[in-house]
């Protein structure tokens, strides 16, 4: 622990005197012993005294000197990192619905798997966090606006359609917009509430041609720079994923490179995840990155409770075994 963690770091200087006591408890010891053989001898002292305390005399006085520096560094304000969950802020939960999620490259769908994945992700989020689910093939639509309502969020997704063409560019600026409108709808700061796009995707953009597009995937990225809400990418799938459309078994391999530019361009965080266990984790990690903030606060009371506790023991054992206090 660094001084700079302390608020009032000009305590610790106590601890000069805690050990000045402990100088002088030794010099006072070895003084009562000089002045024992002065006056007499080993003979005389082992007829007189046979029995001659021993080292345990000094405990109560260490735990005496312990609680002390206990108390001091409880004095000096000592301070900790504490995870504190988010009573205000925004997540948008944005799933791909387009025709590749049907492929069977993860049990039973890569849909069903992801609609599964996601519910848990609903329940696991604080619940003051506002939590807004988007929908996007070859557009995108609010299918719950952002709310601490998780029933319905899980409903909505239970309730997930699949259709064709992948505009992912469409589905950050409709995530964005819906940020915006409950942003205004909150009021009452003098900055908008956190917020942060979780997007899941198997494929690469179809809808429009580049991502560069003015409604491609990197402009909308850039866009949710700007405004300050990161975007964190799951790219879901196995390179191998194949859908049968029209009789035809047509390849649909995930497509990592556009979603980690996507997550970099806005200041996010890019995953994999290739089968349900490991989209599990993927969205347990981010309910700790979103549903919490680290905040530094006071961490004196274990101090305090070490020194009470060992002042206490120093008292009990001087009382017991000496019958007053050290």
């Amino acid at each position: 622990m660094s001084l700079s963690r302390f608020t009032s770091p000009w305590w610790l200087l106590f601890l000069l005197v805690v050990a000045a006591l402990i100088v002088g408890y030794v010099i006072v010891q070895r003084s009562r012993q000089k002045n024992t053989l002065r006056f007499t001898n080993f003979a005389l002292l082992e007829k007189v005294a046979p029995s001659r305390p021993g080292r345990w005399r000094h405990i109560p006085a260490l735990a005496m000197v312990i609680a002390l520096v206990f108390f001091t560094v409880a004095l000096a304000g000592p301070t900790a990192d504490t995870k504190v969950p988010r009573n205000r802020a925004t997540v948008i939960l944005v799933i791909d619905v387009s025709l590749s999620m049907q492929a069977t490259d993860v049990q039973p769908t890569r849909l069903a798997a992801a609609q599964e994945a996601a519910k848990s992700f609903a329940d696991g989020l604080t619940p003051g966090i506002n939590l807004g689910l988007v929908a996007f093939a070859g557009t995108a639509s609010v299918l719950v606006s952002p709310t601490t309502n998780r029933d319905a969020t899980k409903a909505a997704i239970d309730n997930l359609k699949l259709s064709e063409r992948t505009a992912t560019g469409e589905a950050i600026f409709t995530s964005l917009q819906s940020i915006d409108t409950l942003s205004a709808v909150l009021g009452g700061g003098d900055q908008a509430p956190p917020a942060r796009i979780v997007l899941l995707s198997d494929g690469k953009q179809t809808v429009p041609e580049g991502e560069d597009d003015p409604r491609g995937g990197f402009t909308a990225a850039r866009q949710a720079k700007d405004k300050g809400v990161p975007i964190s990418t799951i790219s879901f799938g196995t390179t191998y994923g194949r859908v049968e459309i029209q009789g035809d078994r047509i390849p649909v391999p995930v497509d990592d490179a556009s979603l980690k530019e996507i997550a970099n361009l806005s200041g996010g965080s890019f995953f994999t995840a290739s089968s349900l266990e490991e989209l599990r984790e993927v969205y347990s990690t981010l309910e700790e990155q979103i549903g919490f903030e680290t905040t530094r606060g006071d961490a004196s009371r274990p101090w305090l409770i070490a020194g009470v506790f060992f002042a206490t023991a120093g008292l009990v054992l001087a009382l017991v075994r000496r019958q007053r206090l050290p």
